[in-house]
This record gives structure tokens, sequence and C-alpha cells, in this order.
């Protein structure tokens, strides 16, 4: 699985155009609530494909997710379902939710309520696209334990071994600068000329283990 691909269209312009619409908020908003919340996205996926407990739902899901259309992204945001993003959410940071959604509004300098709507957005792309690579790569499974087998092990591919900050940095960071606005300095993070990496790297080395 190639998770600079996916990020590519995660973080695209016509991905931050869709979510802007769709919410209200504006593409430097989205953009800053992303950046900051992609860490915890990513381990909340990669936790709910490796616990025995959540790990056969969570590939059904995927699954199911992987038949959405996101060719179009501007489509795809015209019809997206914001209940069942906010639900999505709700099951990659578990007991977490509130602080975590806490968290990224106050580093993204907006209010909580904008990045959970910006997120709920933001969800069902983000299991279309690992859906999309995960069933790509279990379609010769005959059974759901060995699709549920395989998808824990690819998702785990997925986030070994690489470094999701200076991923984020380095995408973040060309071609899309001039239109970001600086977060709270406590985050580490000024979209106004890039990303600075820094606290992002060390969030998700703790996250991802």
């Amino acid at each position: 699985m190639d998770l600079s691909s996916l990020m590519n269209v995660f973080l695209s312009t016509q991905s931050q155009q869709g979510i802007s619409s769709a919410t209200g908020s504006s593409s430097t908003d989205v953009t800053s609530i992303l950046a900051n919340a992609l860490p915890s996205l990513l381990a909340g996926a990669n936790k709910q494909s490796q616990q025995t407990s959540t790990a056969t739902s969570f590939a059904k899901a995927l699954a199911s997710h992987a038949q959405d259309d996101t060719s179009n992204l501007a489509s795809f945001y015209n019809n997206v379902d914001l209940n069942d993003g906010a639900k999505i959410i709700q099951h990659l940071f578990g007991n977490q939710t509130n602080s975590i959604t806490k968290s990224v509004a106050s580093q993204a300098g907006v209010t909580q309520k904008q990045a959970t709507s910006v997120l709920s957005a933001a969800a069902p792309l983000l299991m279309s696209l690992l859906g999309q690579q995960t069933t790509a790569q279990t379609k010769t499974a005959t059974t759901q334990k060995a699709k549920t087998a395989q998808t824990t092990d690819l998702m785990s591919s997925l986030l070994s071994n690489v470094d999701v900050g200076s991923l984020i940095g380095t995408m973040l960071g060309s071609g899309t600068s001039s239109s970001k606005k600086s977060t709270s300095k406590k985050s580490g993070v000024d979209l106004s000329d890039g990303l600075d990496i820094g606290d992002v790297v060390g969030i998700v080395g703790k996250l991802i283990k």
C-alpha cells in the first residue's frame, strides 16, 4: 500500500475545496484541521484494524466504503454523509474523541464544533481510500477471517516505518502554502510557509507504536 498516494488525494486541493463546500469552513481552516488531525486519524484506523474486538467490523467497513466513487471529489463531497462521518470519527478516536477534537481545534485555531464538522466530512473519504487499497489486495481471500487477517497486515504495513509528519510537511509545503494560515504556537505548526513537522512527528511516533 502507498501512504503517499493516499495522502495526496486526502490532502489535495480538490479535497480541501470539497470539505469547505460541505461544511462552510474556509479552505485554510480545512487544511489546518486536517494537518493536525491526520496522525490521529491514521493511528485510530490502525488501532481499529489491530484489535481483535474491532478488526472484523473494521475490515467490513473498509470493504463497504471501497465501493464509493472517489474519482470526482466535488461530487463525492456533494453527497457526503456527515452523520456517518461523525460515527467514523467516534470509532477511530474512541473515548478520546472529545479530547482529540478539542486539541485539533486549539492547534488549528478554530472551534471544536468546526473541527468536528470538517473531520466528519473528511472521514468517509479516508475510509474509502483505505478501503479501495485493502479491497484490491484482499480480493483473493475466500473467507471473512482471511480478509480480516490480510486487512490487519496491510494496515500495519501501511504505517510501519513511515514518517507521516514528513509526508504531510512535503505535501502541504509544495504547492499549497500560499493559502495557509498559522495555527497556534502550541502546536509548532505554521502553514503559512509549509508545515513545521517537529511536533507532528513526535505525536505520530507515539500513536502508531
